[in-house]
């Protein structure tokens, strides 16, 4: 499979790019097998997120998803962000390759990982089995 025209579009003009120097919430993920690494800075307010940046080193599909993942939570609740699947992700962009969907699976690990350091940074209880990582079995096909 091609990459879709909003692959090419998320990684050649990424939205939400940067840093958040005050964030509520940060997460970084990484996968050492693929070399990506992304943070996902967050910034909270009422329990909605305001707003949301990231970092990604990595190859263009983690550049795509992280971008898209921002897109997809900014303006929502914290909650509705915790529901943000690698799955959705990788609809919103139209597709992935097989071999790159490991990508979605950190985006989705980054705003999981923020939103948890969130909820530790303010003492907000929370259920461990929220931020189970992915093993993520079957993404390198």
């Amino acid at each position: 499979m091609l990459y879709s025209e909003k692959v090419f579009d998320h990684f050649r003009n990424p939205r939400n790019l940067g840093k958040i120097e005050d964030a509520d919430g940060i997460g970084e993920v990484g996968n050492a097998k693929c070399g990506d690494i992304m943070k996902m800075y967050l910034k909270i307010s009422d329990g909605i997120i305001t707003d949301v940046k990231f970092n990604t080193f990595g190859c263009g599909s983690a550049i795509a998803t992280s971008s898209m993942a921002t897109e997809m939570i900014k303006g929502k609740s914290v909650a509705d962000a915790l529901t943000l699947s690698n799955q959705a992700v990788v609809e919103a962009l139209d597709g992935l390759p097989a071999h790159k969907i490991h990508c979605s699976v950190l985006a989705e690990e980054a705003v999981k990982a923020a939103v948890k350091d969130y909820y530790d940074k303010n003492g907000i209880a929370y259920d461990p089995e929220q931020f189970k990582e992915n093993d993520c079995e079957g993404c390198e096909k």
